[in-house]
């Protein structure tokens, strides 16, 4: 059976995917070793850390059975995860309903965003739920 929305919390070291049904919760960790980097003047590379394309690989493969996808984060993560999911899996990418950047917030909090933000979109919609 197919959930209807899911919710990504990323960042370059672990991924919470939240389900609306929390028994199917998932916290995904990277396997990248970098560090916070800085890019430096007369150095070579721009500073940023390379793209974990397994970890992103694990997170799109855990939402593969919704309907819309919510991608939320504090950095540059979530439009890499985005990125990703066009490149590597179409399919997923147009269910992905936004990218929104939120700090670090509790899985409650994800939630309680995420219903909002789904709200709109179903209200937008004219998907009211009576």
């Amino acid at each position: 059976m197919k959930t209807n929305h899911v919710v990504i919390w990323i960042d370059h070291h672990e991924a919470h995917v939240l389900y609306f049904d929390s028994s199917k919760n998932e916290l995904i960790k990277s396997q990248s070793k970098h560090i916070h980097l800085h890019h430096k003047a007369n150095e070579v590379g721009n500073g940023n850390a390379p793209k974990d394309h397994e970890f992103f690989h694990k997170v799109i493969a855990a939402v593969s059975q919704v309907n819309e996808i919510l991608i939320i984060g504090p950095g540059s993560a979530k439009h890499e995860l985005s990125k990703h999911a066009m490149a590597h899996d179409p399919s997923i990418a147009k269910k992905i309903v936004g990218v929104e950047t939120v700090d670090h917030p509790t899985d409650p909090q994800v939630m309680d965003y995420a219903k909002k933000y789904f709200d709109r979109i179903d209200q937008l919609r004219g998907d009211l739920a009576i």
